[in-house]
């Protein structure tokens, strides 16, 4: 007798989950990777005084990789409690900057943490985290920097500390702290996604233009940007382009949306010159998570929308949180 079954005999079998891309090895890796370095102890948190009124701000410094300090800024509103909170991951060649600069998603009545950058500063948004680990030859900028080895490349150190982040801003949680998300824009859009692949219960993702994304295509194919720096790399290192390759792979973020489930909001330029737009779609397509939506861009490049897309956020923030 056959066992008893929930579908009709003729009913087609449910699809079956591609297997989740990227090299041999890429999950152990990452679990060895967070099992060693991901930082312990307990954040330092200062509340300082600024002209906002209406967001209490507070400085926090947390362990990260390897246990190094890594600076951040929560800023929560001053009245009324938070809907939920958004662990915002920056650009590259940016820091944290100053708090002044992260008052939208606060004034919406998200409490915001804005992770630093380790090693990294630029002129609109200044850096306050060192980097205190060296790597060998490097192209200036962080895109080559330890390229040769996964277990030496820079974004393994800041995709950790982006774990890190999430972790100590769950240690900071009260009662009815609401629904965690991740985001960020290029840079920060690669490190939203490693953190929601690497880390469960994330509520959703707000994923702009990522960086590293497809990445041999891109450096082929990128026209401004920090893919340039690979370019450069290994034209002045022939012959290692396979070992680049192979060490970027872990690395990419199609291989982290491969692994993410939780609702995504993406968005592309398809004029974008620094994150070539078919490395985007390529991990929207990946994506695992079932409640994913991509906002199109056609005529826009690397700026994806601007403020159309900052409203389209809140609606995306708003429909995750509401009832909760």
């Amino acid at each position: 007798m056959e066992p008893p079954t929930d579908r009709a005999p003729d009913a087609a079998p449910p699809p079956e989950r591609p297997a989740p891309a990227g090299p041999g090895g890429f999950d152990e890796f990452w679990q060895e990777t967070l099992a060693e370095h991901a930082g312990g102890g307990d954040a330092r948190i200062e509340t300082v005084a600024t002209p906002l009124r209406d967001i209490v701000v507070q400085d926090v410094t947390f362990p990260g990789f390897d246990g190094h300090p890594v600076k951040g800024w929560m800023l929560a509103p001053a009245y009324g409690g938070s809907r939920g909170t958004v662990v915002q991951f920056l650009g590259n060649n940016t820091g944290r900057g100053l708090p002044e600069q992260w008052t939208m998603l606060p004034s919406a009545g998200y409490r915001t943490f804005v992770m630093d950058n380790r090693g990294q500063s630029g002129p609109a948004s200044v850096g306050d985290t060192p980097d205190p680990v060296g790597s060998g030859p490097q192209i200036v900028g962080r895109m080559t920097a330890g390229i040769h080895r996964p277990e030496t490349y820079y974004y393994r150190r800041l995709f950790v500390d982006a774990v890190c982040a999430i972790g100590a801003v769950r240690n900071q949680e009260t009662p009815g702290a609401g629904p965690l998300f991740v985001a960020g824009g290029s840079q920060g859009g690669a490190t939203a996604l490693a953190a929601a692949a690497l880390c469960t219960g994330i509520a959703g993702a707000l994923i702009d233009v990522p960086l590293l994304c497809d990445i041999p295509r891109a450096v082929e194919t990128a026209t401004e940007g920090p893919f340039l720096q690979i370019r450069d790399y290994l034209r002045t290192r022939r012959g290692d382009e396979e070992a680049v390759f192979a060490s970027l792979s872990f690395f990419d973020g199609v291989h982290f949306a491969s692994r993410a489930q939780a609702p995504a909001l993406f968005a592309v330029g398809l004029q974008d010159p620094v994150c070539p737009p078919q490395g985007v779609l390529a991990a929207y397509e990946a994506y695992a998570g079932a409640g994913k939506t991509l906002c199109t861009y056609p005529f826009d490049g690397h700026e994806h929308g601007q403020w159309q897309h900052r409203r389209r956020q809140l609606e995306f923030l708003e429909h995750h949180t509401a009832g909760r």
